[in-house]
């Protein structure tokens, strides 16, 4: 756990500025190791979708070990197998998906601290130091561990305010393309009236002193986000961002296209 990167992280939030960062999904440790390099605030290793698996994902933990970058992993399910694996491996902290209801955020809570404030089992893992740290990882870890739900589903809505008071949650992150699925707009990024309701929803938010984020689509979406006052932004998905760059280039030279549903090459 890198609790100098957690304590940056906390302090920018509490002076009213952003925190950037990345969502990773490629399986390469340089995605990472590019991002500390460069000074990100954060990354989220995204261990939901696509196909990272456990000896990835700490790959990408120590390509961040000589840098001051928070380093997230988000999980598959609210489960606390899955929570322990990620804090065992070093996680400054774990992203949690489809939170809707206040005792869901609780036992998120719950999962990612050691006893008595929670469930947390102790092992001689890379986060003690292979046990070797085991006494000073366990006296810090329970107040530096980030557990950051996502809202996206219409059903969490009317939990948010409860949600708030939670104690050991400090940021919240929105996930507008599953909150339109959800509402009924499969495929779309912000459907009709999601944009206006993921708003409110961070007004709530705010106005309990606690912090939203939220994945920007373009590089103008920055801008427009802060504004709005998210402060936790996602400049986008490596493997976005690295499509975005291969278009302008080709676009550039008259090949550019998009890629079709199941990857089929067509003319």
């Amino acid at each position: 756990m890198n609790t100098s990167a957690l304590k940056r992280f906390r302090e920018t939030l509490a002076g009213g500025r952003a925190v950037y960062g990345l969502w990773v999904t490629l399986e390469s440790p340089s995605v990472t190791e590019m991002a500390v390099a460069l000074g990100l605030d954060w990354v989220v290793i995204d261990a939901e979708h696509g196909h990272l698996d456990w000896s990835e994902i700490v790959a990408h933990l120590r390509a961040a070990v000589r840098g001051d970058t928070v380093v997230l992993v988000r999980l598959a399910d609210l489960d606390r197998g899955l929570v322990k694996r990620a804090l065992d491996l070093g996680a400054d902290g774990v992203v949690i998906p489809w939170v809707e209801t206040e005792e869901q955020l609780r036992r998120a809570v719950a999962f990612a601290r050691y006893p008595p404030e929670g469930c947390r089992g102790i092992g001689a893992e890379r986060a003690t130091g292979w046990g070797e740290c085991m006494a000073e990882h366990t006296a810090e870890a329970n107040d530096s561990v980030l557990v950051v739900p996502i809202i996206e589903t219409v059903v969490a809505p009317d939990e948010v305010e409860r949600m708030t008071r939670v104690d050991g949650v400090e940021v919240f992150f929105f996930g507008p393309a599953d909150f339109s699925s959800n509402a009924g707009f499969r495929g779309q990024w912000e459907g009709p009236g999601v944009a206006r309701l993921l708003l409110g929803l961070k007004d709530v938010v705010r106005a309990s002193g606690k912090h939203c984020g939220v994945l920007a689509a373009s590089d103008p979406n920055v801008s427009e986000r802060l504004e709005q006052g998210f402060r936790m932004l996602g400049l986008g998905i490596d493997g976005s961002l690295l499509l975005r760059s291969l278009h302008a280039s080709l676009a550039a030279v008259g090949r550019d296209r998009k890629i079709r549903s199941g990857l089929r090459i067509e003319d």
